[in-house]
């Protein structure tokens, strides 16, 4: 069952039934599904001392307390609630003082159904960035997220990657679109499950990846179909939409949609519904949608391949997720979290793993990112035969010959030539050697195992060479 939107209630107060469930009806039918009504101004102040609301629709005239008197209430005890406020036709005077008073709006009665969803949806904006603005400043006072478990999978001690989990939290209860932005491997889905869990959301997670659908399976995958929408649909077929109804529907690799989705995907932001194919009755939803990409999509705006009004809807939040290389504190945690799951995966024991690896992996760039790095620990675990991990298949993986010298140095040769054809004196071999060791040791920071590797030799030979020079 999906969960009524917004996570906080609409009140109503009216005392007439009729205009309550007018009321009640054309918010539902754009997807404002939770509402409470109240038949009088006594039982709305009972209601708002019980709990919150994210609006109040209050009429004015009233028997007992009157709605004025419950503006008045509202403002002193729950100052940031809007209330718009439903006066008599030609009231004009009444409407001045409220709003002078500190109402949101005003609806003259009979209330147009058009003016009403208006309104209460400027408030529920309001309403949703005053909690966002508060919840962000709450977040950056505190240490670290408020609920860790969310961010369980996500394997870092980081603390830039701290300081994206607590912005999450921030707008986690909020229904504005979020953008994950970051490069091939780095994650992530996983930040969109856990933008899901911090949401308060009862519906689902679905996860749907966009890349290669051409303008009609994109449609049909979001939005679905009803019978004889088009030669086959012999039965209705739900879209991913429907599924995600209360939940979170995560749109992977968004920067390849057509340009025909692109505009379909707006319409569907803007306006919070859709059309399923083969019908023209529109339907609501009160999905939260999370956005992904490794496109550069402010470029591709530039370069007319992506809708500049759509990218403005993306990234009403914008989360950007750090490549490896730039949290590679984080290696020993992640590669220690890898050779367990592999080892499970695999049923083989875990293998005993060699303090060089995680000084051998810090000089790569790893453009994969963490699943660059998760597969080469089950490739090296599928591989292993004895107690103790060989590092061959990282070196091989990374790069370096078996050999242990780097492609990278004979790359750098000139076309008719070697490294030092552009020197007109040669250096001496015990100069060179020195610089070399010099140079293998800063890469390897300071481990003379994986330097002694890169340079070719032993370790003892390694040990011999700096003996001789000290």
């Amino acid at each position: 069952m999906s969960s009524p939107l917004p996570l906080q209630p609409v009140l109503v107060v009216d005392d007439e039934a009729a205009i309550r469930s007018t009321v009640k009806a054309a918010l539902r039918i754009e997807g404002i599904t939770n509402i409470v009504e109240c038949p009088d101004g006594d039982a709305a102040a009972r209601a708002l001392r019980e709990g919150s609301f994210s609006t109040v629709v209050l009429d004015l005239m009233m028997p007992g307390m009157t709605g004025i008197d419950l503006l008045h209430l509202i403002l002193e005890e729950s100052p940031g609630t809007p209330v718009i406020v439903a006066t008599g036709t030609g009231d004009l005077e009444t409407a001045v003082h409220c709003m002078k008073a500190g109402a949101f709006d005003y609806l003259s009665k009979p209330i147009d159904r058009t003016r009403l969803v208006t309104s209460v949806r400027h408030a529920l904006s309001k309403w949703e960035t005053d909690r966002e603005v508060t919840s962000l400043s709450e977040s950056i006072l505190a240490p670290g997220p408020a609920n860790p478990a969310a961010f369980d999978d996500i394997i870092t001690a980081d603390p830039g990657m701290q300081a994206i989990f607590k912005y999450i939290e921030a707008i986690g209860p909020t229904s504005l679109p979020v953008l994950l932005t970051g490069e091939t491997g780095s994650g992530k889905e996983l930040f969109a499950r856990a933008i899901h869990k911090v949401s308060g959301r009862s519906g689902g997670f679905v996860a749907v990846n966009v890349a290669g659908l051409e303008d009609t399976l994109f449609s049909d995958t979001l939005f679905g179909h009803v019978k004889g929408a088009y030669t086959g649909a012999e039965s209705a077929r739900e879209g991913v939409i429907a599924k995600a109804e209360g939940g979170t529907l995560f749109l992977d690799e968004i920067g390849d949609l057509a340009p025909e989705s692109q505009i379909k995907l707006l319409r569907l932001l803007q306006e919070r519904e859709y059309n399923p194919l083969g019908t023209d009755r529109p339907r609501p939803t009160n999905a939260r949608f999370v956005f992904a990409t490794n496109l550069d999509v402010a470029r591709a705006t530039g370069e007319g391949k992506f809708r500049k009004d759509l990218l403005y809807r993306l990234k009403s939040h914008h989360v950007r997720i750090p490549p490896l290389r730039s949290r590679s504190g984080d290696l020993p945690l992640l590669i220690d979290h890898f050779f367990d799951k592999a080892a499970k995966a695999v049923g083989k024991a875990r293998p005993t793993v060699p303090p060089e690896l995680v000084t051998l992996l810090r000089s790569h760039p790893f453009p994969g990112n963490v699943r660059e790095l998760e597969g080469m620990v089950f490739d090296a675990v599928v591989r292993h035969t004895s107690r103790t991990l060989s590092l061959q298949s990282f070196r091989d993986a990374i790069g370096l010959p078996a050999d242990g010298r780097s492609e990278a140095l004979r790359s750098d040769a000139t076309a008719d030539g070697t490294l030092f054809s552009g020197l007109e004196t040669l250096p001496t071999l015990k100069d060179t050697a020195a610089l070399l060791i010099e140079e293998a040791l800063r890469r390897a920071g300071g481990n003379q195992s994986v330097a002694a590797h890169s340079l070719g030799i032993t370790r003892t030979a390694l040990n011999r060479r700096l003996n001789r020079n000290a």
